[in-house]
């Protein structure tokens, strides 16, 4: 039976180590594309927009508000690579604690 302070030890390094990939994440960019590229937009991994370019040759006076889809378009693409990597990067992991036999503690 593996030792409780054992595992708490392992559970607060496991916690340490999320909370500093989410630190970097927070500070991590992605982009995000529409339009075959004429909107780019840059968010961090906390969801903070960084920047929006557009080309201008996108711009039609006629018709304002395809500009406006796009750019969410893009922004909502580099939002979801920021959530993918966050799911990738942070999966808690368990397979590395030794769980081994709590005495029926679990079930």
């Amino acid at each position: 039976m593996p030792d409780v302070q054992e595992l708490m030890q392992q559970a607060a390094q496991m916690q340490a180590a999320v909370q500093q990939r989410q630190a970097e994440l927070a500070e991590e960019t992605f982009e995000g594309t529409a339009g075959g590229g004429v909107v780019t937009a840059v968010v961090k991994g906390n969801g903070e927009v960084v920047s929006v370019a557009i080309d201008p040759s996108v711009l039609d006076p006629d018709d304002p508000e395809m500009v406006g889809d796009l750019v969410v378009a893009a922004v909502n693409q580099a939002v979801a690579a920021a959530h993918e990597e966050a799911a990738r990067s942070l999966d808690p992991g368990l397979g590395e604690l030794d769980l081994g036999d709590l005495g029926g503690l679990l079930g």
